[in-house]
């Protein structure tokens, strides 16, 4: 039992709250291009993105897991990312470093996401069973040259400063 819910009905509810994390990202993404803020779409994917990775700690592991690091480095990012947006109000620097820990978080669910896919997709999974494969590397090298690609487009397209209210 995880915060009194069986593993099954806690592992439910943290891959919902992660597809809300990546659904709500994808969106927020998108709307850099337009250099639009979308606060409320913004905030449900800042947290649902923390609580992702807060109840990916949750899970019993007696060692340090990939998915462990993946968490910490993600929490990191986020409360760069958090800072830049609700301290330092996006001024300076700080819009880049909120641009860059927005997308690297998503990156991270995604990259996760992924490798989810090939452990736990019966038509996947004998692709790639051990996770070293060329299918999954394949499929992660794209998504890695795809989210640098939209990192970079972000950070030159999302000036929200431009479209303040005067």
């Amino acid at each position: 039992m995880i915060l009194g819910l069986s593993i099954p009905t806690f592992t439910l509810l943290h891959v919902i709250i992660s597809l809300i994390g990546i659904a709500s990202g994808l969106i927020v993404l998108f709307g850099m291009f337009g250099s639009h803020r979308l606060p409320g779409w913004t905030a449900l994917f800042l947290l649902t993105t923390v609580l992702t990775s807060a109840t990916g700690f949750l899970f019993p592991a007696t060692t340090l897991t990939p998915g462990a690091i993946f968490g910490i480095i993600s929490l990191v990012v986020l409360l760069a990312a958090l800072i830049a947006l609700y301290v330092f109000h996006l001024g300076g620097a700080w819009r880049w470093i909120y641009v860059g820990g927005a997308v690297i978080a998503l990156y991270l669910n995604i990259f996760v996401l992924i490798v989810q896919s090939f452990q736990k997709i019966p038509f996947l999974h004998p692709l790639a069973p051990t996770g070293s494969e060329p299918p999954f590397l394949a499929a992660e090298g794209a998504l890695l040259v795809i989210f640098v690609a939209l990192g970079i487009a972000a950070l030159l397209k999302f000036h929200p400063e431009r479209h303040a209210a005067p």
